[in-house]
């Protein structure tokens, strides 16, 4: 019997940089209270932002993901055709189909590498970290392109008093390659269908083409989601330690989702976590960007802290589906 040949590629891989970019308008809380009949004070309490960022009409998520990118491939100091995969995770894509990673790739030079979506919500790129990691060290890729990018802004009415408040435009990408030494650990991921309603759209498309309901727009069962996403998540960070081998004592930053500052808070004391560790926090002035959350706040973190360079951080993500995902990495 004939033998198949099968990819090999390194033992380890690591994020070798990464890049950012937030939409161009500034969107304090007083232009959002008056539909919602609420005050900045409100906003402030139950999420902790200040202001988020917007991107203004005519510019989408793939310009957002192309800014993030190109400054991410040029701190690696590589030439792009050494990408070889590129993930987009994001939920805002203008069409359905084609993908926003094809474009993408073409638009930064590296086709014909493969592209493609994923659409895993918040989770979006801790699931596209995993892939890449897998997709280097199985030989299919030597270095891989992995970007979230959201225009959630599009999927907002100024009434809904759920999340619309919460969510802002941006895109977060790194460039993940093969290492000496371990940089990306096993990754703890998931989802619960059961709670598929819990945040999400308003309606599907057809029933608005059949006239049964408005434009679709973002909403949750704020509740819901702030229970699973704090007592379950927490468990998820701890899973996630074990499966790298390390204690909270060893981490030098803790990244999750910037969904709510709330959550965020609590997620660090469920965990523990030693005062040295050090929390992104980018949703003040930022918003909840989804999938751009993560690489967002670590980029953020990274340029006010660069001595956190080379330490192991601890990354979750969690949203619609409801799906999460969490990994350790070494910061670039």
């Amino acid at each position: 019997m004939t033998e198949l040949k099968q990819g090999v590629g390194p033992q380890y891989t690591r994020i070798v940089s990464l890049g950012a970019a937030r939409g161009d308008l500034v969107v304090p809380n007083a232009d959002l209270i008056e539909p919602i009949d609420s005050s900045d004070e409100w906003i402030r309490q139950r999420t902790g932002i200040i202001e988020r960022r917007r991107a203004s009409k005519g510019i989408d998520a793939v310009d957002l993901a192309e800014t993030a990118a190109r400054e991410a491939i040029e701190k690696a100091g590589i030439a792009p055709e050494k990408i070889g995969a590129v993930l987009v995770s994001t939920i805002s894509n203008v069409a359905v189909t084609p993908s926003m990673a094809a474009l993408l790739a073409d638009r930064i030079g590296v086709s014909p590498a493969p592209a493609y979506d994923i659409s895993a919500a918040c989770a979006g790129y801790t699931y596209g970290i995993a892939q890449a990691d897998a997709l280097i060290r199985a030989g299919a890729a030597e270095y891989v392109l992995v970007v979230g990018a959201e225009k959630l802004s599009q999927y907002v009415i100024p009434t809904d008093r759920s999340i619309s408040f919460l969510l802002g435009d941006g895109a977060g990408a790194a460039v993940i390659g093969p290492a000496d030494e371990p940089g990306i650990s096993a990754s703890v991921w998931g989802s619960d269908g059961s709670k598929w309603g819990a945040v999400g759209m308003s309606a599907t498309f057809e029933q608005f083409l059949d006239g049964d309901s408005e434009w679709p727009y973002m909403r949750q069962d704020g509740q819901t989601v702030f229970r699973w996403a704090v007592w379950e998540m927490a468990k998820v960070a701890q899973q996630a330690l074990e499966a790298a081998g390390v204690t909270a004592d060893e981490l030098v930053a803790f990244v999750p989702h910037q969904a709510n500052m709330r959550i965020i808070d609590e997620l660090a004391k469920q965990l523990k976590l030693p005062e040295h560790v050090a929390i992104g926090r980018d949703i003040a002035t930022t918003g909840n960007t989804s999938a751009a959350s993560i690489p967002l706040a670590t980029h953020r973190l990274l340029e006010e802290q660069p001595e956190l360079s080379g330490g192991l951080s601890l990354q979750i993500g969690f949203g619609a589906g409801l799906v999460f995902g969490a990994q350790v990495v070494r910061l670039p």
